[in-house]
């Protein structure tokens, strides 16, 4: 049964939808993934926001751009944690609905991670049910020490290589 529902308002966004996806694979974090609109199939959504609680969803990452309603709407009728995820835009470069999406009104909460943060949304979601999880929390601790390794690995092979050659390998 899926604990995350991962939606967007529109297909385009799938790309940065799909890194949240790809790191709950990765952390063994059952998902669903829907294309929903808020404003042009309003009551088709009403109902997948008011039955997620019924269907088991723990947490809802939801994706939009411009207006960027779909966060605040899915937390306005998802009684638990809503994280935003705001795309970047031709017009504004994603500010539009980052504002849109962290501005939201007392009472109506939504994390909210970068512009195009798809990979910090999944593991926030992850974060989240790793409170009641020992088993999550053990995957994500992992999670953490490769990317620790990989930074360190990293830096060995640039203090090998020298910036030069680093560099020029960087861009092959």
């Amino acid at each position: 049964m899926a604990n995350v529902s991962i939606v967007m308002g529109s297909d385009s966004d799938m790309p940065v939808m799909a890194q949240a996806a790809d790191v709950l694979k990765k952390l063994g974090v059952e998902f669903e993934m829907t294309v929903i609109s808020a404003h042009r199939e309003p009551d088709i959504f009403f109902e997948y926001a008011k039955t997620g609680e019924a269907r088991g969803i723990k947490v809802i990452i939801a994706g939009a751009g411009k207006a960027a309603h779909l966060p605040g709407m899915c937390a306005a009728l998802f009684p638990m944690p809503v994280i935003g995820i705001p795309m970047k835009t031709s017009d504004l470069g994603g500010v539009d609905s980052l504002y849109s999406i962290v501005q939201m009104p007392s009472g109506v909460p939504v994390a909210t991670v970068a512009i195009g943060g798809g990979t910090n949304a999944g593991i926030l979601a992850a974060r989240i049910l790793a409170v009641n999880d020992g088993e999550l929390l053990g995957r994500l601790k992992e999670y953490s020490e490769n990317l620790k390794n990989e930074v360190a690995e990293k830096a060995e092979k640039l203090d090998q290589i020298g910036y030069q050659e680093y560099l020029s390998q960087m861009k092959k």
